[in-house]
């Protein structure tokens, strides 16, 4: 018998403890085939940080470090400057790079840290309950925000890729989709040449994922995938924001 489909050497075979609809699982599999397809499983050293994620050292089989919430750039930051060799990638939701975590994404990507950052935004804070997050939508009800957030009391979401695409710093950033097929290939790419700017010094990478959360947006799974296209894509649009590779091609 061929074999034409089987999980990724990158992955354990554990099994997950995400909610039904949550697309945390489909990226770990984007990025351990990343990891496969670079060859580089016994090179690379993940960094897990707080929240729905903080179990992610049990699901890929590589090196990993747990951080304290939001300070996995930093710990990031310390394990690559150690051992610049190693392949090093954070792994982080929004609740915990754009809020307790700013600092520390912001001021790693100044610096133009050699380290890939997966940032995944599903506009809540997953682990806790569902409240409101730095990218929780205007109008957009949480367990904090019961009438929908309120600009004039809460500010606006943040958009951390435009952010940080006015630093100098970062080599490449890019947001993608995980709520259908055609958009989960697109991610996949992304989250790849993430990791082959690290490979080749250029420097801070991240991909920001746009993902659901259905139980906290109290929503179906499919209901949930309808919701992020319809509204999330709309105010975070998909795209590169900056990748220094298409630039020195000029």
């Amino acid at each position: 018998m061929r074999v034409v489909f089987e999980k990724p050497e990158a992955m354990t075979d554990s099994p997950m403890h995400y909610c039904p609809g949550c697309t945390h699982g489909v990226i770990h599999r984007l990025v351990a085939e990343a990891i496969d397809s670079l060859g580089i499983r016994e090179q690379t050293i993940g960094v897990a940080s707080v929240g729905c994620s903080v179990f992610a050292y049990d699901y890929f089989n590589v090196d990993m470090q747990q951080a304290a919430h939001g300070r996995a750039p930093a710990v990031a930051t310390g394990i690559k400057r150690v051992l610049p060799d190693k392949m090093v990638f954070t792994y982080q939701g929004d609740g915990d790079l754009a809020s307790i975590g700013m600092g520390e994404i912001v001021h790693a990507a100044a610096r133009g840290e050699n380290i890939t950052v997966i940032f995944v935004n599903n506009a809540i804070y997953g682990m806790t309950s569902g409240q409101m997050a730095p990218t929780t939508l205007v109008g957009q009800k949480t367990a904090t925000s019961p009438r929908g957030r309120s600009a004039a009391e809460t500010g606006y979401p943040i958009r951390m890729c435009e952010l940080l695409a006015t630093l100098d710093g970062p080599s490449y950033l890019a947001r993608v989709s995980s709520h259908d097929t055609k958009h989960i290939i697109q991610a996949g790419r992304a989250i790849k040449k993430a990791f082959e700017m690290q490979q080749q010094n250029k420097g801070f990478a991240m991909v920001e994922v746009l993902s659901t959360c259905s139980v906290n947006w109290g929503m179906t799974p499919a209901k949930s995938m309808e919701w992020l296209a319809e509204n999330m894509i709309p105010y975070y649009p998909l795209g590169v924001y900056k990748d220094i590779t298409a630039e020195e091609g000029k």
